[in-house]
């Protein structure tokens, strides 16, 4: 089962350059969690931060009462294997085939037989759905399947806590839809609890429990998926429309002189596009973590986006 990590006041600088301040959120535990904003907001320093890589400058990250940063060595070592970490390119051994890339973990940290360690590594590579590959270098294999791979090794430990990097960087929209799919079985099945970086618009919308957003040097959100894709917060309805106007730049954020010259020429961002269900495991069943769609906006008194909540209706289903 997942664990909850608490984060509170979190800020990060590298010399005179601040990448984010006071950052507070909780991810709760055995839930997934999106991270999204902006390149160059510092989602990945986030993420580093949170396994112990980096230090931040000020506040506390709290995982079954342990700061990890401020916390020892040592202590940090025990925590560190709490997690799983899916990094953005799977940074795979290209010299070692897949099946010793997944098994590293357990050579490494365990003690295990090699026909303990064999049988763990055939379960991990089957769950992502690599059988038969096992032999192969990354070399030899498309870019999916080396971040099925990373997945896999990532598994290998039986984390409670999995953080996925840009899992969807490079794949094109057909496998980013089956690395979703991958990503809420293993939800399911691990219990861990999920923390993914992305940009992917349609696994931001679809896979999370929560959603989080980094802009400007700071948190603008972070909460239940409803509370951000029915926020009227202009930075949102940006990024979740994939617009160039509004208070995001180029660089980053848009200086004044470029607003007031949207601003005078009338130009309004579209209306934020409909809430879609969320991705449900292959097996049908509601998730463990799954709230009734709609349920934030009822409580809250939000009007949804129209058209939100409605199945999908496939080509096949039409005809």
């Amino acid at each position: 089962m997942g664990v909850e990590v608490r984060v509170e006041g979190l800020t990060k600088s590298f010399g005179g350059q601040l990448i984010w301040r006071d950052v507070t959120l909780t991810l709760p535990e055995g839930e997934i969690n999106v991270m999204l904003g902006p390149s160059g907001t510092g989602k990945s320093v986030f993420l580093k931060c949170l396994v112990g890589l980096l230090k931040p400058d000020k506040g506390h990250i709290y995982i079954e009462g342990n700061d990890v940063a401020t916390c020892s060595e040592r202590k940090l070592y025990e925590i560190r294997k709490l997690f799983g970490v899916l990094f953005q390119d799977g940074a795979l051994f290209g010299s070692m085939n897949l099946y010793d890339n997944v098994a590293f973990p357990l050579r490494e940290h365990t003690k295990k037989s090699e026909s303990e360690v064999r049988r763990i590594v055939m379960e991990k590579i089957d769950m992502v759905g690599l059988q038969g590959a096992e032999t192969k270098l990354p070399g030899e294999i498309s870019g999916g399947m080396r971040k099925r791979a990373g997945l896999a090794r990532a598994l290998v430990l039986d984390p409670e806590i999995m953080l996925l990097d840009e899992p969807d960087s490079g794949l094109d929209p057909v496998r980013t839809a089956f690395l979703n799919q991958l990503i809420v079985d293993l939800s399911q099945d691990t219990g861990a609890t999920f923390l993914i970086v992305t940009h992917d618009i349609n696994t931001a919308r679809t896979v999370p429990d929560n959603i989080g957003l980094l802009y400007h040097r700071h948190l603008a959100m972070f909460g239940p998926r409803e509370m951000l894709l029915s926020s009227e917060q202009p930075v949102v309805r940006q990024f979740l429309n994939a617009q160039r106007f509004g208070p995001i730049g180029m660089a980053e954020e848009k200086d004044a002189d470029e607003l007031a010259a949207e601003a005078a020429a009338g130009v309004e961002l579209p209306p934020l596009p409909p809430i879609p269900l969320q991705l449900t495991p292959s097996d049908g069943y509601a998730r463990d973590t799954q709230r009734p769609p709609g349920e934030w906006c009822a409580t809250y008194g939000i009007a949804p986006p129209p058209g939100s909540f409605q199945p999908t209706v496939t080509a096949g289903a039409m005809s």
